[in-house]
């Protein structure tokens, strides 16, 4: 899995409670494609046995600064990024002092790649003023920081000291070893989701849109390092760490979001599953079988706002690279082209509704990508994840073209 095949990992595991988050840590990394190289303080191996990473990692765990010369400048100088997890107080003052008076702030010493420390300590301890002034020093050398969190600490108390989950952690990697994209530092706008059009204040009209394509097109635009804002609709499944959301429920309020963010967009992303009709006259209260006196209910629907339409010319003036979906059951590529032309779109990646393996809800995806040239590209069925990537890849020659002068 990008950006994470083929490359080499140094996890640093100092001694902390929240060393058993990084067992699972580790787990995700190897299983995202990474070569993981474990060091551990004397410390963590209280916590967890060096047999648990390196089951985990099929990799020998290094302890002991003695226990091969030059150890700590090989793993130093072999990895594409360090991960220090759990960061305690006492790691951190290491690193900032630049101590190296065991193996693993003398490997962090020695590396020349991407650092990421993940603190994790009792809450007054990191406020303490040593630990801050440890971490401006280290934030001014390059070290990226990922939380602490705020929440139950070990010792009962409830305060600032998690170390961050390892997904977002997971994350937070994946966007230091992304580099080079043509989509870092432009501003990217995705929706996701459904929206729903109220019947009264209980039910709606809606569709099945889980929202995950939209996440993972909005995940995989953050990784590259662009500023990204998630516009989604009501999910079950988590907002992605990194991008900005919006959560919004109806189309209207999608409307207004995607009109407000659109002002300094350089790349949008459609995604959303908008409804295309709307109550006539949604009812201020619950409808009542009671109320209905045994009769049928029938619902007035009307269409909804067409919000890739109505921001064309938003789009067309500001130079927003667009890319759009189009679900079909039928005449996929005409309707597809169709909706390019008319709305204002560069790209619109067409998939095909009804199948269990694509569309609403599914964990995969299979579609066609047709540009504003008329060319066709279909894509294989893949993980929703993966599918973005490459979506964002043609988004990302698009950008280049551009700038080139060639598109």
């Amino acid at each position: 899995m990008r950006p994470f095949d083929g490359r080499r990992v140094l996890l640093v595991v100092s001694g902390g409670i929240a060393a058993y988050k990084s067992a699972y840590l580790l787990r995700l990394l190897g299983e995202a494609g990474a070569t993981v190289d474990v060091v551990m303080t004397r410390a963590a191996e209280r916590f967890v046995g060096p047999v648990t990473f390196e089951a985990l990692s099929g990799r020998p765990v290094h302890t002991d600064l003695w226990e091969r010369p030059l150890a700590h400048i090989e793993l130093g100088r072999d990895a594409d990024l360090a991960i220090v997890a759990p960061a305690t107080a006492d790691l951190l003052a290491d690193m900032a002092a630049g101590r190296a008076d065991g193996l693993a702030p003398a490997t962090l010493l020695a590396a020349s790649c991407p650092v990421l420390a993940c603190p994790a300590m009792n809450g007054r301890m990191w406020e303490h003023p040593a630990t801050r002034e440890n971490v401006a020093r280290l934030r001014e050398r390059g070290v990226r920081l990922v939380g602490p969190a705020h929440g139950p600490l070990a010792e009962g108390e409830i305060a600032i000291g998690r170390m961050e989950e390892p997904s977002t952690i997971l994350a937070e990697a994946g966007r230091l070893l992304e580099t080079g994209s043509a989509l870092s530092r432009l501003r990217v706008v995705v929706t996701a989701g459904p929206t729903r059009a109220p019947i009264d204040p209980v039910r709606y009209v809606g569709n099945r849109s889980s929202g995950r394509m939209g996440f993972a097109l909005a995940a995989s635009a953050w990784r590259r390092g662009a500023d990204v804002v998630c516009i989604h609709g009501p999910v079950s499944v988590a907002v992605p760490h990194g991008p900005r959301a919006v959560p919004v429920e109806t189309s209207a309020e999608m409307g207004e979001a995607l009109a407000r963010e659109l002002e300094t967009a350089d790349v949008l992303v459609m995604a959303a599953a908008v409804s295309d009709y709307l109550c006539a006259e949604p009812r201020a209260a619950k409808i009542r079988k009671e109320d209905l006196d045994g009769t049928d209910l029938a619902l007035h629907l009307v269409r909804g706002p067409d919000l890739l339409r109505g921001t064309r010319a938003a789009r067309a003036e500001r130079g927003t690279l667009t890319l759009g979906f189009a679900l079909e059951t039928g005449n996929g590529r005409e309707n597809a082209r169709r909706k390019l032309e008319e709305k204002g779109m560069d790209l619109v990646a067409l998939n095909e509704a009804g199948r269990p393996d694509t569309g609403f809800e599914a964990e995969t995806n299979r579609v066609t990508l047709i540009d504003a040239s008329g060319a066709v590209e279909e894509l294989p069925l893949l993980p929703k994840p993966e599918v973005a990537d490459l979506l964002l890849d043609r988004v990302e020659a698009r950008l280049r073209a551009r700038a080139d002068g060639s598109d």
